[in-house]
């Protein structure tokens, strides 16, 4: 296959069997991202803290 062709079906392709979104569907989307995105940083902040109290704790028994 040429890249010619390639390039041109791709293009074919991207107009005619791609489907694509809706302004208000990227926008649902992204509210999604955001929010998932917030409550794993979350996760992630609560995870780091209680690890950071236990080794302050084990490391006040050992010194």
């Amino acid at each position: 296959m040429s890249l010619k062709s390639y390039i041109k079906e791709s293009y074919t392709e991207l107009i005619h069997k791609v489907t694509w979104p809706t302004w208000n569907e990227l926008q649902n989307s992204g509210t999604l991202v955001l929010v998932a995105t917030l409550i794993i940083a979350l996760i992630v902040a609560a995870m780091d803290f209680t690890f950071s109290r236990i080794m302050e704790f084990i490391y006040s028994l050992l010194y």
